[in-house]
């Protein structure tokens, strides 16, 4: 299933490209390994479900992991109380001093 790694020539391939490549599988890696949990969650249920139990009364309840508070980054040059962490969408601030030539360097703290 899929292309063996003989079929690749990585010395074919630029600095760039080996890097993307090695974006590519990581990425593939971490989707796959979510879909193996997703499936045997899934199964897990079933099997609690058909002995008439919710998984989370077998395992008990475990909340969401919370992401924690994002870094200050980035500063707005005129008052500084405003800051983006770099996560998500860029703010109109950014944006507009990005289009006007500025670099995020500008802006870190």
């Amino acid at each position: 299933m899929g292309i063996p790694m003989t079929d690749i020539d990585l010395t074919a391939l630029s600095l760039a490209e080996l890097k993307q490549l090695e974006k590519n599988v990581a990425k593939a890696i971490s989707s796959f390994e979510d879909r193996q949990k997703a499936e045997a969650f899934a199964k897990v249920s079933a099997l609690a479900a058909e002995l008439g139990f919710p998984l989370a009364d077998l395992v008990g309840f475990a909340p969401a992991r919370k992401r924690s508070e994002a870094v200050a980054k980035y500063r707005h040059p005129e008052n500084p109380e405003i800051t983006w962490s770099g996560r998500g969408r860029k703010p109109a601030w950014i944006t507009d001093a990005l289009a006007a030539g500025k670099t995020l360097e500008d802006f870190a703290i």
